[in-house]
């Protein structure tokens, strides 16, 4: 890419972005499980701890090193992953259809209350505990993040003298992001970078969760920043630049478990046993193996599994 085009093109991302949901499903790291199909996993019993996941290939394959871990010890697992975003499966957990699934601790709190505040991420980690409601709980957080992030090309820091999200303001009057739908309405989306940074953000919906399209349509000059989650390999391979957010409009995104409180506590020690060897470079390196080396999500947790032992 040698310049960044004046005009970039959302139609072309929205046609593609409609094909998102089945590149996923179709992908390697697919779900194990269509959690639309009312006759999946009909064989579990009433005893069995039923993990869901995001449908994010990285949150998939934290969810399969969960239901592994637990199988290892005995526990009966029925996996329901790939279900959709916060507003889908959280009240799956509210009902009680869910039992267990990893989350991450700054979105996990904003999308309880709205005047949460930054800090380490011990403290965002009990507001998590504070605002989840009766009937569930967040176990421990992991050292391993992934952030949702500003991030650019590498030309376009350059170009443009870009360190951090404020610095986007250079760029123009606005800028384009691709990302999830979502975004639109998340804290740190266009009504916080307006309100924290003063940059105005158009949101293009690319619906792979910081996947190939999202990177694709940064690279390819369509948008001039987009949302890639930091434990992305494209990030490193592609040379792109995460903008610096010294605000912290982006609250600490630790991976968490949230659960049912009526999971059972030798369940939730072995979680908290994977929780505390989860780093952030690890988690790096399943989404490697995962995007680059075409591994389904079941192999990339059981070489983990086995690496860990």
């Amino acid at each position: 890419m040698n310049s960044l085009p004046q005009n970039p093109k959302p139609t072309r991302l929205l046609i593609t972005s409609a094909l998102a949901a089945t590149a996923l499903a179709l992908s390697a790291c697919g779900a194990n499980t269509d959690p639309l199909d009312d006759d999946a996993d009909t064989e579990a019993s009433d005893d069995a701890i039923v993990i869901g996941s995001q449908a994010y290939y990285s949150n998939e394959i934290i969810a399969e090193i969960y239901a592994q871990a637990l199988e290892e010890e005995g526990f009966e697992v029925q996996r329901e992953f790939q279900i959709g975003q916060r507003e889908v499966y959280l009240p799956e957990l509210e009902d009680g259809k869910l039992d267990l699934l990893p989350d991450y601790s700054g979105n996990l709190v904003q999308y309880y209350q709205d005047d949460a505040e930054t800090g380490s991420p011990e403290e965002v980690h009990q507001q998590a505990q504070d605002a989840v409601p009766d009937g569930l709980m967040v176990l421990d957080w992991a050292e391993a993040t992934d952030q949702d992030s500003y991030t650019v090309t590498a030309e376009t820091a350059e170009r443009y003298d870009l360190e951090t999200i404020a610095d986007l303001s250079a760029v123009g009057d606005s800028v384009t992001m691709a990302a999830n739908s979502e975004f639109d309405a998340r804290p740190y989306g266009p009504e916080g970078a307006l309100e924290v940074y003063g940059v105005t953000v158009e949101v293009v919906g690319v619906e792979d969760s910081g996947g190939p399209l999202t990177v694709g349509a940064l690279v390819d000059g369509d948008v001039e920043v987009a949302d890639i989650y930091t434990s992305s390999p494209a990030i490193a391979e592609e040379n792109l630049v995460v903008l610096d957010d010294p605000e912290h409009l982006i609250l600490p995104q630790n991976v968490v478990p949230v659960a049912s409180e009526e999971l059972d506590d030798d369940a939730v020690s072995v979680i908290n046993d994977i929780q505390a060897d989860l780093s952030t470079d690890a988690l790096v390196e399943l989404n490697t193996q995962s995007v680059n080396d075409q591994a389904s999500s079941a192999d990339v947790a059981a070489q983990w599994l086995a690496d860990r032992d």
